[in-house]
């Protein structure tokens, strides 16, 4: 065989072991890929899936979730507590303004009629001096409760606190200025117990 042939039969051998690894490598791809789209989202879906996928929870994270929820319920459970007592409490300071309130109200007719019998002549001067000592029992026994009277001639008149049953017109005196006092007010504090009835000028 001459020396040219040699080179040409060395080429052909070479081009067709080219080829034959070129054809393998073809096949091994096509096996590899996926044969149709969804084949190839369903492959896509699955690598995102582990590219994804948390690592496992250790038995210390789990641990800290639970103090981190069962200090979170401690906390809302304090501040319901916290809630109920200042409530609970509001509710305590209340009943007695309230309780005292009602009950002086019963007796305040009461001390207006011992009021009354005091204006009236008397000739009986023992008589008239132990019911005064009497009113003025009534009377301690009020304060001592924090009930005060109101409402005294020359006094600005407050809706509020009076109840104006007449009025008159008066050029020597201010506006709404209390001439005269038919009936006491009482209150506790704010708590107004009964209104006072007067008469106001202008």
């Amino acid at each position: 065989m001459s020396e040219q042939n040699k080179q040409e039969a060395i080429r052909e051998e070479g081009g067709g072991q080219q080829a034959a690894e070129e054809t393998a490598q073809a096949a091994q791809e096509t096996v590899q890929s996926p044969d149709t789209p969804q084949e190839a989202e369903s492959q896509a879906a699955a690598e995102g899936e582990e590219k994804a996928s948390p690592p496992e929870k250790t038995e210390e994270d789990k641990l800290r979730e639970q103090i981190e929820v069962l200090n979170d319920r401690l906390l809302r459970t304090a501040a319901e507590y916290d809630n109920f007592r200042r409530r609970s409490q509001r509710e305590k300071d209340e009943i007695y303004p309230r309780a005292t309130v009602a009950a002086v109200a019963q007796f305040v007719p009461v001390l207006d009629n011992f009021e009354r019998a005091l204006s009236t002549p008397c000739m009986d001067e023992e008589f008239k001096k132990g019911v005064e000592m009497i009113h003025q029992s009534f009377q301690d026994a009020l304060k001592k409760l924090g009930i005060e009277e109101f409402a005294e001639a020359g006094d600005p008149f407050n809706p509020e606190m009076h109840n104006a049953v007449m009025h008159i017109e008066d050029s020597s005196l201010d506006s709404s200025v209390i001439v005269e006092v038919f009936q006491k007010g009482y209150r506790l504090g704010d708590r107004v117990i009964r209104h006072a009835m007067v008469k106001v000028a202008n």
